[in-house]
């Protein structure tokens, strides 16, 4: 996703400059024998630098190519996110394709949403629906034994490259996934992503994901939907016992990359409901009684470009900030809109089919009606003490959201 990290650009080594020199070659190429030629060249090398930990090398080159060629960076990171997340075997003397799933749960709570293991009866049931509804006929498949909170999932590239190997050697063998030793903690929201992760095989040139076993791809939309459909219907009991005190939405599982991708976004809008629930529960106040502010937040070295907007929320007569959300922007998103919209003063109304709209309707459909947009566009500014995000109040200044000393108690300290 079109995201440039937070991180200055560090120094352009030679393998770095080999990865954009190499992606750049691919999308100038003039026919598709030209393109494959050249991607094959940057699988390898990418196969090489992931295998041996280099993500410094490709994280140069991302930051470079974000930079000065955004066609080269799109390639770039498709090439990356293939090849960390999808391999070839050999057994004997056939040959299988892996691929790594994410099977996306998201959850809302007023407590706390679980994570952590997951016990060998729960799994072979969930992995029995998977093999059912998702996966196609004649595949292999293992699951990682935990529910993953997204602070424990691979961390880079190469931490992705190394788990699917893993994961495909015990899907081929039939030996079940160990747990992990150790997880990080799971920062609390009032909504998040929990993930399954499982690794899929099949002979090459075989379909891994059951929509695939229609030949002529006519009716992907309708057969992913129905896996979609009795995935939830059969599968969603299992994972909502893992999630007691939480309500739940099953995403559809698919390749690992996307399906984080899609789940960061889900979560988007349950984020700004969960919110308002929450509120008028510890709060003792009515949806129409809270006020909330949309503050555009942004990178001052990129032309102020909007990275994310921050919700926070108030009681109306009250201009203290006591809760916020984060709202990121993800792959083509633009909040190009909103710049223009401060440049010609137009109304909060104007911003039609665009994240701020999208902010706005949910607001309204949870039913808070005061809704004042920032006449800015911020720096992103955290708490010096805990890190967390600042939000802007209604006077437009960025400060830490705090709830009232004489709120109802809830389970934790939540962002």
């Amino acid at each position: 996703m079109r995201r440039s990290p937070k991180n200055p650009i560090r120094k352009f080594s030679a393998e770095s400059q080999r990865l954009a020199s190499l992606a750049q070659s691919m999308v100038r190429a003039s026919s598709r024998i030209e393109t494959r030629a050249w991607e094959t060249r940057l699988d390898s090398l990418l196969q090489k630098q992931l295998s041996n930990n280099q993500q410094q090398a490709i994280d140069n080159a991302l930051d470079h190519l974000f930079h000065t060629d955004l066609d080269a960076y799109d390639a770039l990171l498709d090439s990356i996110e293939a090849i960390s997340s999808s391999c070839t075997l050999d057994e004997g003397d056939k040959r299988y394709d892996a691929l790594l799933i994410a099977i996306p749960v998201l959850a809302w709570t007023r407590f706390t949403i679980p994570s952590g293991a997951i016990n060998a009866n729960t799994l072979q049931t969930i992995t029995a629906h998977l093999q059912g509804h998702i996966l196609a006929a004649n595949t292999r498949a293992t699951v990682a034994p935990v529910l993953f909170s997204i602070d424990q999932l691979p961390r880079s590239y190469c931490e992705t490259y190394q788990l699917t190997r893993r994961m495909a050697e015990s899907a081929i063998s039939g030996k079940a996934q160990p747990a992990p030793t150790a997880l990080p903690e799971t920062a609390a929201f009032l909504a998040d992503t929990r993930h399954l992760l499982a690794l899929v095989t099949a002979e090459s040139g075989q379909p891994l994901l059951r929509w695939q076993e229609d030949e002529t791809g006519s009716n992907l939309q309708t057969l992913s939907q129905s896996a979609l459909t009795q995935w939830q219907l059969q599968a969603g009991p299992n994972l909502q016992n893992l999630l007691p005190g939480c309500g739940i939405e099953l995403l559809l599982p698919s390749a690992y990359y996307v399906a984080c991708r899609e789940a960061d976004k889900a979560i988007r809008p349950i984020s700004l409901r969960a919110a308002v629930y929450y509120l008028t529960h510890v709060l003792s106040v009515e949806p129409a009684q809270l006020s909330a502010v949309i503050a555009a937040v942004g990178d001052e070295a990129s032309d102020m470009r909007v990275d994310e907007f921050r919700i926070s929320y108030s009681v109306t007569g009250n201009n203290d900030v006591v809760y916020g959300v984060v709202w990121p922007l993800y792959d083509e998103e633009s909040a190009e809109e909103y710049v223009a919209n401060l440049t010609h003063q137009r109304t909060v109304a104007s911003a039609s089919s665009s994240p701020l709209q999208q902010i706005i309707s949910v607001l309204r459909e949870s039913g808070i009606t005061r809704i004042q947009q920032a006449d800015s566009v911020f720096p992103p500014e955290y708490c010096d003490d805990c890190g967390a995000p600042l939000f802007c109040d209604v006077e437009e200044e960025m400060v830490h959201a705090e709830m009232p000393e004489d709120a109802g108690q809830n389970s934790g300290h939540l962002h």
